[in-house]
Protein backbone atom coordinates (compact mmCIF):
# COMPACT_ATOMS: atom_id res chain seq x y z
CA UNK A 1 0.00 0.00 0.00
CA UNK A 2 1.22 3.49 -0.87
CA UNK A 3 0.28 6.30 1.53
CA UNK A 4 0.46 9.97 0.56
CA UNK A 5 0.40 12.56 3.36
CA UNK A 6 -0.81 15.97 2.15
CA UNK A 7 -1.01 19.41 3.73
CA UNK A 8 -1.14 22.96 2.43
CA UNK A 9 2.55 23.77 1.87
CA UNK A 10 4.44 20.56 2.75
CA UNK A 11 6.49 22.52 5.24
CA UNK A 12 5.38 20.86 8.46
CA UNK A 13 2.21 18.78 9.00
CA UNK A 14 2.50 16.28 6.13
CA UNK A 15 6.25 16.03 6.67
CA UNK A 16 5.90 15.29 10.38
CA UNK A 17 3.14 12.75 9.70
CA UNK A 18 5.21 10.90 7.10
CA UNK A 19 8.45 11.00 9.11
CA UNK A 20 6.75 9.75 12.27
CA UNK A 21 4.81 7.06 10.40
CA UNK A 22 8.06 5.77 8.89
CA UNK A 23 9.65 5.83 12.34
CA UNK A 24 7.03 3.60 13.97
CA UNK A 25 5.83 1.43 11.09
CA UNK A 26 7.36 -2.04 10.93
CA UNK A 27 5.39 -3.20 7.86
CA UNK A 28 7.76 -2.67 4.94
CA UNK A 29 4.97 -3.21 2.41
CA UNK A 30 3.58 0.21 3.42
CA UNK A 31 5.34 2.95 1.42
CA UNK A 32 4.94 6.68 2.09
CA UNK A 33 5.41 10.04 0.46
CA UNK A 34 4.32 13.59 1.26
CA UNK A 35 3.33 16.71 -0.64
CA UNK A 36 1.70 20.08 -0.35
CA UNK A 37 -1.05 21.59 -2.42
CA UNK A 38 1.25 24.62 -2.77
CA UNK A 39 4.56 22.84 -2.09
CA UNK A 40 7.91 24.45 -2.78
CA UNK A 41 6.79 28.01 -2.03
CA UNK A 42 8.36 28.53 1.37
CA UNK A 43 11.41 27.04 3.07
CA UNK A 44 11.07 24.99 6.24
CA UNK A 45 10.61 26.95 9.45
CA UNK A 46 13.71 26.57 11.69
CA UNK A 47 11.61 26.66 14.87
CA UNK A 48 9.35 23.86 13.61
CA UNK A 49 12.38 21.81 12.53
CA UNK A 50 13.95 22.28 15.99
CA UNK A 51 10.78 21.32 17.88
CA UNK A 52 10.19 18.27 15.66
CA UNK A 53 13.77 17.16 16.38
CA UNK A 54 12.97 17.23 20.12
CA UNK A 55 10.32 14.60 19.35
CA UNK A 56 12.84 12.54 17.36
CA UNK A 57 11.25 13.59 14.06
CA UNK A 58 13.60 14.79 11.35
CA UNK A 59 12.19 17.07 8.67
CA UNK A 60 14.52 18.44 6.03
CA UNK A 61 14.78 19.26 2.36
CA UNK A 62 12.68 21.35 0.02
CA UNK A 63 8.88 21.17 0.29
CA UNK A 64 7.33 19.04 -2.47
CA UNK A 65 4.33 19.92 -4.60
CA UNK A 66 1.41 17.61 -5.16
CA UNK A 67 1.55 16.05 -8.62
CA UNK A 68 -0.56 13.78 -10.76
CA UNK A 69 2.17 11.12 -10.45
CA UNK A 70 1.98 11.21 -6.65
CA UNK A 71 -1.81 11.00 -6.74
CA UNK A 72 -1.69 8.10 -9.18
CA UNK A 73 0.89 6.32 -7.00
CA UNK A 74 -1.14 6.64 -3.79
CA UNK A 75 -3.60 4.02 -2.56
CA UNK A 76 -4.44 6.09 0.50
CA UNK A 77 -4.35 9.88 0.74
CA UNK A 78 -4.13 11.33 4.24
CA UNK A 79 -4.92 15.03 4.43
CA UNK A 80 -3.07 16.06 7.58
CA UNK A 81 -4.46 19.59 7.61
CA UNK A 82 -7.64 21.47 8.38
CA UNK A 83 -7.13 23.94 5.51
CA UNK A 84 -7.06 21.48 2.59
CA UNK A 85 -10.56 20.63 1.35
CA UNK A 86 -11.30 16.94 0.88
CA UNK A 87 -13.30 17.73 -2.27
CA UNK A 88 -10.00 18.34 -4.12
CA UNK A 89 -9.59 14.57 -4.08
CA UNK A 90 -12.96 13.63 -5.55
CA UNK A 91 -13.20 10.24 -7.24
CA UNK A 92 -13.12 11.71 -10.74
CA UNK A 93 -9.73 13.24 -10.06
CA UNK A 94 -7.93 10.56 -8.08
CA UNK A 95 -9.89 7.42 -8.90
CA UNK A 96 -11.19 5.17 -6.16
CA UNK A 97 -8.45 5.92 -3.67
CA UNK A 98 -9.37 6.18 -0.02
CA UNK A 99 -9.03 9.69 1.42
CA UNK A 100 -8.74 10.41 5.15
CA UNK A 101 -8.98 13.93 6.52
CA UNK A 102 -7.28 14.89 9.77
CA UNK A 103 -8.23 18.36 10.97
CA UNK A 104 -4.76 19.42 12.14
CA UNK A 105 -4.62 23.21 12.37
CA UNK A 106 -1.72 25.21 11.01
CA UNK A 107 0.69 26.51 13.64
CA UNK A 108 -0.99 29.84 14.47
CA UNK A 109 -2.40 31.41 17.60
CA UNK A 110 -1.60 33.33 20.76
CA UNK A 111 0.84 30.87 22.32
CA UNK A 112 4.54 30.86 21.41
CA UNK A 113 5.39 29.20 18.12
CA UNK A 114 7.21 26.45 20.01
CA UNK A 115 4.12 25.64 22.09
CA UNK A 116 1.84 25.68 19.04
CA UNK A 117 4.28 23.46 17.15
CA UNK A 118 4.43 20.98 20.02
CA UNK A 119 0.63 20.90 20.18
CA UNK A 120 0.41 20.12 16.46
CA UNK A 121 3.08 17.43 16.70
CA UNK A 122 1.23 15.71 19.55
CA UNK A 123 -1.99 15.74 17.49
CA UNK A 124 -0.17 14.30 14.47
CA UNK A 125 1.53 11.59 16.56
CA UNK A 126 -1.84 10.54 17.99
CA UNK A 127 -3.40 10.31 14.50
CA UNK A 128 -0.42 8.46 13.02
CA UNK A 129 -0.39 5.94 15.89
CA UNK A 130 -4.06 5.20 15.24
CA UNK A 131 -3.50 4.87 11.47
CA UNK A 132 -0.50 2.59 11.97
CA UNK A 133 -2.48 0.37 14.36
CA UNK A 134 -5.41 0.19 11.91
CA UNK A 135 -3.20 -0.68 8.92
CA UNK A 136 -1.25 -3.32 10.83
CA UNK A 137 -4.14 -5.09 12.59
Amino acid sequence: MNILFVCKYNRFRSRVAEAYFNQINKNKSLKTDEAGIFGGWYPLDPIQVKVAKKYGIKIEGKPQSLSYQKLKWADLIVISANDVPKRIFRETFVGKRKVLKWYIKDVKGKETKEKRTEKSIRQIIKKVNKLNKTLNS
